[in-house]
């Protein structure tokens, strides 16, 4: 993994490195841990939702946006990183460019669709406030500008942004990568210290800065990246001591005892004044360090338990996962839409802890449902002549 040659074109013009990567074949546990994020993604997004416990984020610092950063930066690589040599630069720069339109174009779909259904529930105040949408209605024409230029953006569509704006940086990222790996990733880190020690952040309107700061948020990309690229190789060893995974349990286990105390009082006095001080804020719109720590520790644990050829990934759970995980961007969207549904559901009929799993059970069945009939409708179609 990680090998570089250099390979001159027949005229001796340009010299295009090819990046050989360890493992051609998809990696299903990625697409397993994106489509369960997916899934928790939609039932946190669902306010005051019970279900919600079953989640990642009332157990640790960390929850599924840094599943899908790394994940995303870790495809990135695969995706255009394996294929550079064959395809050469200027292809490569366009597929990862236009992966990047992609997200921008599902990002301004989903907006509309977002606040067309905002409008056809009646607008009531509970559901602009829940949504960051009243400077919409109030002021649509500045509203348009700025979502356009990516600074205006409503609850739950804020990490798409950020996506693109990753997406757009990557061939720069390539191209450092494929030079020296380890100032790449180097250069990633000092940028995301830079952003804890002085704040450094992209405006957005009507007020503040993007919730998911790219500038702090690129060095999970960018780290999923180099691993896909050379970091596996050189972490293995690290990856597979026994310290490792026990310092990544007793660091999980912190975690867990103080997620919970925000949760339950008796367990409050476990945080003494001076770690609280230590520890806090635990910022997640920056990428605070107890975050990006604990998702690393999880991704440790779950690497060590689940290996490559693991036979559970063939069972019909896992495979409802992972057909949700291979068509991430859609199903993403999917889930925003179902999941103001299923608040306005609750809200305006019951909330029972019955109507609030069925309401779950439901919102999933339909995104693995959709997922299921993109991948069957994806491998139907074929290249056929051009009709217009």
């Amino acid at each position: 993994m990680g090998l570089i040659e250099v390979v001159i074109d027949l005229q001796g013009v340009a010299e295009i490195p090819a990046v050989h990567i360890d493992g051609d074949r998809r990696d299903l546990r990625l697409d397993a841990c994106r489509g369960l994020a997916l899934w928790f993604i939609f039932i946190d997004h669902i306010p005051d939702n019970a279900f919600a416990w079953l989640t990642l984020r009332n157990y640790g610092f960390s929850d599924t946006t840094e599943v899908f950063v790394f994940v995303s930066g870790y495809t990135c690589m695969l995706a255009y990183g394996g294929a550079l040599r064959e395809q050469g630069w200027p292809t490569t720069v366009t597929r990862a460019l236009r992966r990047g339109w992609e997200i921008y174009a599902a990002f301004l779909l989903l907006l509309i669709a977002y606040l067309a259904l905002i409008w056809a529930v009646g607008g009531d105040s509970r559901y602009l406030d829940e949504t960051n949408t009243a400077f919409f209605f109030r002021d649509p024409g500045a509203a348009i500008v700025h979502a356009v230029v990516l600074q205006y953006t409503p609850v739950n569509t804020d990490i798409l942004p950020t996506f693109v704006l990753l997406h757009l940086a990557f061939p720069g990222l390539l191209w450092l990568l494929t030079r020296s790996a380890v100032v790449a990733l180097a250069a990633s880190f000092l940028l995301y210290l830079m952003v804890q020690v002085f704040s450094w952040h992209v405006p957005a309107w009507p007020s503040g800065e993007l919730y998911f700061n790219p500038l702090a948020w690129q060095v999970l990309f960018v780290f999923g990246a180099w691993y896909a690229y050379e970091g596996a190789g050189r972490l293995r060893t690290l990856v597979q001591a026994r310290a490792t995974l026990v310092l990544a349990i007793l660091y999980l286990a912190f975690g867990l005892l103080v997620t919970l105390s925000w949760q339950i009082k008796a367990l409050e006095g476990f945080m003494p004044d001076t770690l609280s001080k230590l520890i806090y804020p635990i910022d997640k719109n920056h990428l605070a360090p107890m975050r990006l720590l604990h998702f690393l520790g999880l991704a440790i644990v779950v690497s060590r338990l689940t290996p490559p050829d693991w036979h559970g990934l063939m069972k019909p759970l896992m495979m409802a996962m992972i057909r949700c995980g291979e068509n991430s961007l859609a199903i993403y969207c999917l889930g925003i839409l179902l999941s103001f549904m299923g608040f306005v559901i609750l809200s305006k009929f019951s909330s029972t802890i019955a109507m609030e799993v069925a309401v779950s059970m439901a919102g999933i069945a339909i995104m693995i449902a959709a997922a299921t009939l993109i991948t069957w409708t994806s491998k139907q179609d074929r290249p056929g002549p051009e009709l217009f």
